[in-house]
């Protein structure tokens, strides 16, 4: 059974898409999501600084497209062909962290690849608004008690804003509160400041979950044609509208990966496909899911392990069994 995983924000590094738009289907999905979110994403991927896709409002429109044209890639999918109802024999779950989720709702169907695209731009600029009103951030805490983590973040005021199972937590508030946790760590914890332009997952983002609501209201999501999970707890999503208003939610309240990850394993997934650009939720998933053999997308170099892992572990799940283990 194949899940595939899509990154979140973070992930971006500058020069990303520099080889794959040799491929020219995947040029084209490139070309075709730069205008459906106004971005020059080729530039992005290619040649703008750290600073500049770092920015919300590039980063997730980059994330997303960068997911959904890769896995097009690994699938020999043209830039037209549907996704979800198309790949259900060859994806049996498909998850995504944070943003992530928005082309994860792409792969199972819910969303057209247009759909995502332009709801995720108006996420990425609605949280960069509202990122903008109050000095916040986020910091990765590796390693401590678990329980003496989460004491220590509510006696500063902070959030776990993702739970991401492996002892990662990451932490999220304004700057002063997340400086003086930094000063006084609990015990064999390490904390370490992300380069984020607000406290994402969090009532800071409470005017983007606005904005947002109102740009999906004018969708017509469509009915899973695969497992999709939500971060919201790691259930399975039962049906489209639910997925859109689990989406929409999720950006002012916790990702927990950790739980998505533990309904993998208790859906006996055997292999994890992280899509591009791939690394992060393939290095949680080697220390978190014994057994679960992982392939990460990172350039075109990686496409034949990624085709190999879906010939030996994909298509062993049907949506009527995906509707049973839901309910």
């Amino acid at each position: 059974m194949l899940v595939v995983a899509c990154p979140g924000q973070g992930a971006q590094s500058p020069g990303m898409l520099a080889p794959w738009l040799e491929l020219p289907a995947f040029a084209d999905a490139i070309g075709r999501a730069a205008q459906v979110t106004g971005l020059d994403l080729v530039a992005h991927g290619t040649t703008s600084d750290a600073d500049t896709i770092r920015d919300t409002a590039v980063a997730q429109p980059l994330l997303v497209a960068s997911a959904l044209a890769s896995l097009r890639a690994v699938l020999d999918l043209t830039a037209d062909a549907p996704l979800g109802a198309a790949i259900a024999g060859s994806v049996d779950v498909a998850a995504g962290h944070s943003v992530g989720e928005l082309a994860a709702a792409a792969v199972a169907g819910v969303l057209t690849d247009d759909e995502a695209l332009a709801l995720v731009t108006v996420r990425g600029a609605a949280m960069a608004r509202a990122a903008a009103v109050t000095p916040t951030g986020m910091a990765a805490v590796l390693g401590g008690d678990p329980a003496e983590v989460l004491a220590a973040l509510d006696a500063h005021g902070l959030v776990p804003a993702n739970v991401n199972g492996g002892g990662q937590v990451v932490a999220a508030g304004t700057l002063d509160a997340i400086a003086a946790f930094a000063a006084a760590p609990p015990t064999r914890a390490r904390v370490i400041a992300l380069q984020v332009a607000g406290a994402f997952h969090t009532e800071h983002m409470a005017p983007a979950v606005a904005e947002l609501r109102d740009a999906a209201a004018g969708l017509a999501p469509r009915q899973p044609a695969l497992r999709l999970l939500t971060n919201r707890d790691g259930s399975v999503v039962p049906d489209g509208a639910a997925a859109l208003d689990l989406i929409v939610a999720q950006v002012a309240n916790p990702v927990r990966w950790d739980l998505c990850q533990e309904q993998l394993l208790s859906l006996g997934v055997t292999g994890l496909l992280e899509v591009a650009p791939g690394g992060v939720l393939t290095g949680l998933a080697r220390r978190t899911l014994p057994g679960i053999e992982t392939v990460a997308v990172k350039t075109p170099a990686d496409l034949d392990a990624a085709r190999d892992l879906v010939r030996r572990h994909a298509g062993t799940s049907t949506l009527a069994s995906t509707q049973e283990q839901s309910s």
